[in-house]
């Protein structure tokens, strides 16, 4: 029951019996919640003050809020830490979590027929007529999409990684194979956009909902840049954590 004059504000009262009831229903991630009107007429306040207590939700994560719509209880959100050391699988697994990933692609072609050609060949130094190899991967963690990601090569500078990244499960493992037993991020460039039809497809996500976007460049042990990584994530699903080094 709403208590009026106890020293806590009405709206704040609503959001804690909404957190209760959506937990003890077992409301299931998409789960539609009664609309703004409804619950004003069952807790006996006016819209504003409901408006209040979804956005307190919203904010907390337990909820989003899609205009027109309604409101739906969210996704449980996997925090992304943006580390030294890039691995998809090590990070699905703190989660504790099961890492899988699909390859929809592997190809090899002139990077002046890469859309980042320019890019490409700034990071990596390329001539005239050198190739680079991409792979696009589906990332899941417990048959959940959160990744969808294109990882690009120098490739005439390492041999035998078309044939390892065929046979082996991760890009880790295929590197390693061929003799790189290590590599580092070098930088991140992180940004959001609206998803393509593709993407909502292969995401299986809402043609409505942002994506989280990075641009990934990794290197060598030595400082030597081996890889190029361009990965959108559902901002339902992933958040990403960065922390300051100094």
């Amino acid at each position: 029951m709403i208590e009026r004059g106890k020293g806590v504000a009405i709206w704040m009262q609503i959001a804690a019996r909404l957190r209760s009831e959506i937990e003890e229903a077992g409301i299931p991630p998409g789960g539609r919640l009664p609309s703004e009107v409804e619950l004003a007429a069952q807790f006996g306040v006016n819209r504003h003050t409901i408006r209040r207590a979804l956005e307190e939700l919203s904010r907390t994560r337990l909820i989003y809020v899609e205009h027109g719509k309604g409101s739906f209880v969210a996704e449980p959100l996997m925090d992304y830490q943006i580390s030294l050391r890039p691995r998809f699988s090590e990070w699905v697994r703190r989660h504790n979590l099961e890492p899988a990933g699909e390859k929809l692609g592997l190809r090899v072609l002139d990077h002046a027929g890469l859309p980042e050609a320019d890019i490409a060949r700034d990071i990596f130094t390329l001539l005239p007529g050198e190739r680079i190899l991409e792979l696009e991967r589906l990332g899941t963690a417990d048959s959940r999409r959160i990744a969808l990601s294109r990882h690009i090569f120098p490739v005439d500078r390492l041999p035998g990684l078309e044939a390892a990244l065929l046979n082996c499960t991760t890009i880790t493992e295929a590197l390693a194979r061929i003799g790189i037993a290590d590599y580092v991020r070098l930088r991140s460039r992180i940004s959001c956009r609206m998803p393509t039809s593709r993407e909502v497809t292969l995401l299986a996500s809402e043609p409505e909902s942002p994506l989280l976007q990075s641009e990934n460049v990794n290197v060598t042990a030595d400082g030597t840049p081996l890889e190029l990584c361009f990965a959108v994530y559902p901002s339902t699903r992933v958040a990403f954590v960065v922390e300051p080094t100094s």
